[in-house]
């Protein structure tokens, strides 16, 4: 069996340190808000390059608590491609503002700029750049048009922790960025878990007190806000893995220059050259691809559909959105298409060799029947 991810493999590479942290962390007996949390956001904006660093509880609420805190609500239109999950934009329904999807380059997933200059209108308060699969969006035309029309663009960097764009770290680049530290996350928590990172301070302690309750001193609440707090025994477990990001990001990269390397029968994934992916996921696309996900299922062979549906077609959008199918062809063709393979750090050249030997020949049995 190759799993698709394998948490237990990055549990063992390095257990002593996280259970020495973890243990010290439950001894000092400060759940939340403990210590740990406030020296993690220290060590991630550090290591992102930014102002501010504030820890919330999920990727989704680094999003809402974000967009809330730049006044987006009622009235306002926030611009976001139609090629990612739903977390992304369910932040911006919630807060009563209107989501104005643009399709994808199909090339790579991620937003089409000239679409997303053109669904501008007076409207618009922000863009949501989604740094899909942990490859960047393309940020320069993307920051100049947001600084052009005075927006705010905003990172969704749940996939991309370490993601370079022309030699600088992703999450910097926004009126903020937003990341997930899900468990199966480049940089994961042992639940959910997530992050804002800023370079403006007052935008961070107006999110750092929406996640708080709005509570600007003991029993002072000044903010009408939420409880969306990054629990101390998370921030401990990500200050360890912290420390061997790079060196898993790395290995990633490995990985996936070996499949890129050996694999046959299916449509590889597309790296710009101003980009260095982390590689969260190794989406690969193919016409069969239903069929190819069987006989890896078959060949004990683990792999994942990101995403099957756009976002215009899911059954909690399609009355708000008002799309049809076939509005948005990139992110459609896509999402028949696309399937992800096995990636993960501690993955070894053997079990890359045997997934490539189960595409190839999958690929070429269903080639010859169709």
């Amino acid at each position: 069996m190759i799993p698709f991810v394998d948490l237990r493999a990055q549990y063992a590479s390095i257990q002593n340190e996280l259970e020495t942290a973890l243990l010290q962390a439950a001894r000092d007996c400060s759940y939340i808000l403990g210590r740990e949390v406030a020296a993690f956001e220290e060590e991630f904006a550090a290591w992102t390059g930014t102002e501010a660093c504030v820890g919330v509880n999920s990727g989704t609420a680094a999003i809402q608590l974000g967009l809330e805190a730049l006044g987006i609500g009622p009235g306002d239109e926030v611009i976001a491609p139609a090629s990612t999950f739903i977390a992304s934009v369910l932040p911006v329904v919630k807060l009563g503002a209107d989501v104005v999807l643009v399709d994808c380059d199909e090339a790579t997933g991620l937003i089409d700029v000239e679409q997303a200059a053109s669904a501008v209108t007076p409207r618009t308060r922000a863009l949501i750049a989604v740094h899909l699969y942990g490859h960047p969006a393309d940020l320069t035309p993307l920051v100049e048009l947001c600084d052009g029309h005075g927006i705010a663009l905003v990172e969704d960097a749940a996939q991309a922790h370490g993601a370079l764009y022309d030699g600088r770290r992703v999450g910097s680049f926004g009126r903020f960025a937003a990341f997930s530290f899900y468990p199966s996350k480049n940089l994961g928590a042992l639940g959910d878990g997530g992050a804002v990172t800023t370079n403006d301070r007052e935008l961070a302690r107006r999110i750092r007190l929406l996640g708080r309750l709005g509570e600007e001193s003991k029993g002072t609440h000044t903010l009408a806000g939420w409880n969306e707090r990054l629990d101390t025994l998370h921030a401990a477990t990500l200050r360890v893995k912290l420390r061997h990001l790079e060196r898993w990001n790395e290995a990633r990269r490995q990985v996936a220059a070996w499949y890129a390397q050996e694999l046959d029968g299916v449509s590889l994934p597309v790296a710009h050259d101003w980009a260095e992916p982390v590689w969260h996921l190794y989406v690969v696309r193919s016409p069969h691809r239903d069929e190819l996900r069987e006989r890896l299922t078959a060949a004990r062979i683990g792999t994942g559909i990101h995403y099957p549906t756009p976002l215009h077609l899911q059954p909690a959008l399609r009355d708000r959105l008002r799309h049809e199918e076939g509005d948005f062809p990139a992110a459609e063709a896509r999402a028949r298409e696309q399937l992800s393979l096995p990636m993960y750090a501690e993955m070894q050249r053997g079990q890359i060799d045997a997934v490539v030997a189960a595409v190839s020949a999958a690929t070429g049995s269903l080639v010859q029947m169709n």
